[in-house]
């Protein structure tokens, strides 16, 4: 079975193939900054989590305090669903999730579309965890992971992927989530974590796994 980055490698080499320029444009902001990919905003190990209640793909609250009262919780913020990197990401967690079950943790996802119809029917939704809705990626900015998106990024998708992020988010379309994955432990204290500005990198589902063992 290839691993998650294997499958990210190969989505970057057939788009350096297929968009060059594009592809070129996003290396140069990753190499600038490169301060913030490294994680320097973000929540650190050993620090509490803070607690959000947002709504899942249904509208139903779900709360950081309601999920930790059952076990350990891995957080995972994504872009949305039609990230392509992202639904890799997802897919490869779900593949693992009956395994972080039986590790007593939960997986919750985390992104700043907004719950309508359009989330209920997309294949995320179809997945065994939670997914949520952080509108203007505000629990993002508080996990210290939002970032305002390059023009020349909101662009491409606009013209060459014909994506309206403003209509997908309800309104803001310039902060994201980075990607980025924490494990809480049953406290809320963070206890593992990976961060990357670079969207075309994700954490490795294994190393998840990892920790949660040693938790366990």
């Amino acid at each position: 079975m290839t691993t998650l980055r294997e499958q990210t490698d190969a989505k970057i080499a057939a788009g350096r193939k297929g968009n060059p320029e594009f592809m070129k444009g996003i290396d140069d902001v990753i190499k600038e900054a490169k301060v913030f990919k490294e994680g320097s905003n973000a929540l650190k190990l050993g620090d509490k989590a803070p607690s959000f209640t947002l709504p899942n793909q249904q509208g139903t609250l779900v709360s950081l305090d309601n999920l930790l009262a059952k076990g350990p919780v891995i957080v995972t913020f994504y872009r949305g669903s039609w990230c392509p990197y992202c639904n890799l990401q997802l897919k490869a967690l779900q593949s693992r999730l009956e395994q972080i079950h039986e590790l007593g943790a939960q997986l919750v996802a985390i992104s700043p579309e907004v719950p309508d119809d359009s989330l209920t029917e997309n294949e995320i939704s179809e997945m065994n965890f939670e997914v949520l809705s952080d509108q203007n990626a505000d629990v993002a900015g508080q996990f210290g992971v939002a970032w305002k998106v390059p023009d020349f990024v909101l662009d491409h998708m606009k013209v060459d992927r014909h994506l309206d992020i403003e209509k997908i988010n309800n309104g803001n379309a310039n902060i994201m989530p980075i990607p980025a994955t924490f494990v809480l432990d049953k406290a809320g204290t963070a206890v593992w974590r990976f961060v990357d500005v670079d969207y075309r990198v994700r954490s490795e589902p294994q190393d998840i796994i990892d920790e949660l063992k040693k938790l366990a």
